[in-house]
């Protein structure tokens, strides 16, 4: 035990021992405060362990000092009314910009009392598709739109109109759909080099594969190791599903900085984390944010050591990573079930598999872990249920898309595409080091090309130029960054030459003139940066969820 702990550990032993020796409730009172003085500075041991003294101290400081100014401005009716206002000025603006409703404008706020014709109801849809004015044909949106071609979308339109009605709870009524289900998830066993022992699931998207991941742990690790207050360890990079599975299985999220130079998440750091407590690592192939590999062979046997699960978020990459090496490309290693330690992975088909969205899967080493993920109940009065994910019913219509175009491609479909998409990636990362004032995030390996501005540039203000332009790109921060995750969109015609041209050109136009670029952008996102209390930005993001049903 560091001697740190070791010191306080004495002192608070001590303190016990006087509590046991003193009858009657200064006893009680003097041991309970010596368990919470111990349990807190265990706690910010491992802070300091985990994040380094400095940013331990730093980090512990502006959690102090939001919590304050919360506590401060809830306590003072004037300030708490001002800042109301503001935040409700905020969430007109969004609505205002969300909700548009013209003159005359046919809304349905109930049920028409006459039902509308068929020829209605198409002219209506037609109204309802053509509205918005992005051309997202045109390759400038980031990821978003994973179109593999209107062929692909009539084979798929075709595969929703036979299985309209279907739903997976009902096996016995929908034979085709139970064996279309176990054909898809077979297929990307097999694509990730599973064992025998292999098994999944279909879920609703890649947040679903990774939350039924963290519930599998969770129920596992409190099953066979009578955890109770279990902890996974993930990098800071790591999909924010992880932090909802936090806030959905109270699973307390381990966040590890990631290297500063290679982007990656810092193993050592992660090696400090893990305590008995733990109950699975996760790593990124590739994350998000920055699109980089974690080193998960590394990550894979600290799980193997301390005989925990190890999860691989490919749901991203999931159709680009087994096809990279035969497309021309590859990792520096694998990132599948070959990786001894390796326990589950994610990945989306309705991204790079091109199936339609709505669908992952997610997979398991072996049977006993997916058991943990199920839901069984058998003394409802409605019979025995059981379900394999979160969702009851689900549409068979999605399963039997994702299984048409997964059989359209093939692995040599597959292979095409991913060559194309890596090859309009490797170009805009060798054009954006060719950029003087912009510099890229770590060794993007992937389809996700990460960039930044150097100072005296604003990272938001390039962003907000880029955006006039038509650019719909992911806006990153901490630290300030933009991405584009490259599609078969991006692969066509001259996106990614536009892309580099533009970006240089706003480069250029800032350096010129630094007020060129601020707008919306970098007004959100630098007042954001500079509000200490982060909940003024969650009750705003709040409402821009409320508008998503404003009529």
């Amino acid at each position: 035990m560091p001697e740190a702990v070791a010191s306080v550990a004495d002192r608070l032993t001590a303190v016990v021992h006087r509590a046991n020796a003193q009858p009657g409730v200064a006893g009680l009172k003097n041991l309970i405060f010596a368990v919470v003085l111990y349990r807190f500075a265990v706690r910010a041991w491992r802070q300091v362990l985990i994040k380094g003294p400095v940013r331990a101290v730093v980090e512990f400081y502006k959690a102090s000092l939001q919590s304050l100014i919360v506590l401060t401005r809830k306590r003072i009716p004037a300030a708490n009314n001002l800042v109301k206002t503001e935040i409700a000025k905020q969430v007109l603006s969004i609505e205002k910009k969300m909700v548009k409703i013209q003159p005359g404008e046919k809304v349905y706020r109930a049920l028409p009392v006459q039902g509308l014709s068929d020829p209605a109801v198409r002219k209506e849809l037609q109204r309802y598709q053509n509205m918005g004015d992005v051309d997202w044909r045109a390759g400038k949106i980031s990821g978003a739109i994973y179109h593999g071609g209107d062929a692909v979308s009539a084979l798929i339109t075709d595969a929703f109109s036979r299985f309209t009605v279907t739903n997976p709870l009902h096996p016995e009524i929908f034979p085709g759909i139970r064996k279309m289900e176990a054909e898809v998830v077979s297929m990307v066993l097999r694509m990730y080099n599973a064992p025998d022992t292999g098994c999944g699931s279909v879920t609703s998207g890649g947040t679903e594969s990774l939350l039924m991941a963290v519930k599998a742990y969770r129920d596992m690790a409190r099953d066979q190791r009578d955890v109770t207050e279990p902890e996974m360890v993930v990098p800071v990079t790591i999909h924010a599903a992880f932090d909802k599975a936090e806030s959905y299985f109270g699973v307390k999220l381990i966040h590890i900085p990631m290297d500063p130079t290679t982007g990656k998440v810092d193993l050592t750091k992660v090696a400090r984390a893990i305590n008995r407590n733990t109950i699975m690592l996760a790593g990124s192939a590739p994350n998000f944010p920055h699109g980089i590999v974690d080193d998960i062979p590394a990550l894979a046997r600290l799980a193997q050591k301390h005989g925990i699960g190890m999860h691989v978020d490919c749901c991203l990459g999931g159709f680009l990573v087994p096809f990279l090496e035969k497309a021309g490309f590859a990792l520096p290693h694998a990132v599948d079930f070959r990786v001894e330690g390796v326990t589950s992975i994610s990945v989306d088909t309705h991204k790079y598999g091109f199936a339609p969205k709505g669908s992952s899967v997610v997979m398991y080493v072996r049977k006993e872990i997916r058991d943990y993920q199920y839901f069984v109940t058998t003394e409802w009065p409605g019979g025995i249920y059981a379900s394999p994910s979160i969702a009851g019913s689900r549409p068979g219509a999605l399963i039997a898309g994702c299984w048409a175009a997964m059989v359209h491609f093939g692995e040599s479909g597959y292979v095409a595409s991913t060559r194309e998409i890596m090859q309009t990636a490797m170009k805009i990362k060798a054009g954006v080091k060719k950029i003087a004032g912009i510099e890229l995030i770590g060794d993007p390996l992937i389809s996700v090309v990460s960039f930044r501005a150097l100072a005296p540039i604003n990272t938001y203000a390039v962003a907000d130029l880029l955006s006039r332009k038509d650019w719909h790109l992911n806006v990153l921060q901490n630290p300030p960054a933009i991405h584009i995750a490259c599609t078969m969109l991006t692969s066509n015609g001259n996106a990614a030459d536009e892309l580099l041209r533009d970006l240089e050109n706003a480069v250029s136009e800032i350096r010129k003139d630094p007020e060129a670029g601020k707008g919306a952008v970098a007004a959100i996102y630098g007042t954001a940066a500079s509000v200490p209390d982060r909940t003024i930005i969650a009750d705003v993001t709040r409402g821009f969820l409320d508008a998503l049903t404003k009529i």
